[in-house]
């Protein structure tokens, strides 16, 4: 019998969204369930990226550049995308992953106040032409993730910018929303985390559903 096609979801939003721990809880339940769940994340989730991650989330790390910073998150991404996220999805796996090619968009476009289709080639080179089945997002205001952040200690160098960044960085998101709304389902993750919870498994399980999985 033909496995059923793989199906790629991803998670989007700012630091302080919850999207994280979110995400691995929904894993857990969902293969509760029985479905084939793989959970990685960006930048990161493979040896190769996990060494540029801890260069691109460095405190010290203030000199860097916007170029090098988007070019470095193509780097993590291809390695991910080749190395951990098609094999699974080529035997008909479901995966997670906390961050993708969006976040590119909304924080070296939107963010650096870049255009977002002077990213888009080299995104397409890195990952091959691989874009998500499903992206939800984690939506919430700048100033109440940051204080997340903050209380729980765990600031990197991408959060030490200034306010208006992560406002832009908001309005990007919603904007590549607005410009494929069909991939996209919003989440309001100002609300308690139960809360968010409920709806996000709600949301997947119809989700995979639908999609006959």
């Amino acid at each position: 019998m033909q496995s059923k096609p793989g199906k790629f979801i991803t998670f989007e939003g700012p630091d302080g969204s919850g999207k994280t721990a979110q995400m691995d809880i929904l894993a857990e339940q969902l293969i509760q369930e029985g479905y084939p769940i793989l959970t990685t994340r960006e930048p990161g989730g493979t040896s190769i990226g996990d060494q540029i991650r801890e260069t691109l989330l460095d405190l010290k790390n203030t000199a860097m550049v916007d170029r090098t910073e988007a070019l470095l998150y193509q780097a993590a991404r291809a390695q991910l995308v080749d190395e951990i996220i098609k094999p699974h999805l080529a035997e008909g796996g479901i995966v997670l992953c906390d961050r993708y090619a969006d976040s590119t968009l909304a924080y070296q476009g939107y963010g650096h106040k870049n255009t977002v289709e002077s990213l888009r080639g080299i995104i397409h080179y890195a990952t091959g032409g691989l874009t998500p089945d499903l992206t939800v997002l984690l939506d919430l205001e700048p100033e109440v993730g940051l204080q997340r952040r903050l209380d729980a200690g765990g600031l990197n160098r991408l959060d030490a910018y200034d306010i208006d960044f992560h406002h832009r960085v908001r309005a990007g998101y919603l904007e590549l929303v607005k410009a494929d709304p069909d991939r996209w389902i919003i989440v309001d993750a100002g609300r308690s985390f139960e809360e968010v919870q409920a709806e996000l498994w709600k949301i997947l399980l119809e989700w995979l559903k639908a999609c006959g999985q």
